[in-house]
């Protein structure tokens, strides 16, 4: 039964398949593990930093992608919001891009 939905980022994912005892999470993190560098306690300060800069178009959802993505440069992080309802403008691209590179 599903008690909650919300969004989390790989290295989340992966730290709860770690407490589920079966073949198939198994299977699962390792697949994840590799295309996430980051714990999830760097996860979980990277989420905080981000929050911080207070972008009102940021929702949960993008901050989750950003951190997946770890996007490098202005062009990614414009391609991560293509098909979205806004774009982030260069000022804000800038803090968001100065916080990814720091971790």
């Amino acid at each position: 039964m599903i008690q909650e939905s919300k969004t989390i980022t790989l290295a989340e994912a992966r730290e709860l398949l770690k407490k589920a005892d079966t073949d198939k999470a198994k299977a699962i993190s390792d697949f994840i593990k590799r295309f996430t560098k980051l714990s999830a306690s760097d996860v979980l300060k990277l989420k905080k930093a981000l929050e911080s800069l207070n972008i009102a178009k940021l929702r949960a959802e993008d901050i989750v992608r950003l951190i997946d993505f770890k996007p490098e440069d202005t062009e990614d992080i414009r391609k991560i919001f293509v098909g979205s309802e806004f774009s982030l403008d260069q000022d804000e691209i800038t803090k968001v891009l100065e916080v990814l590179k720091k971790k």
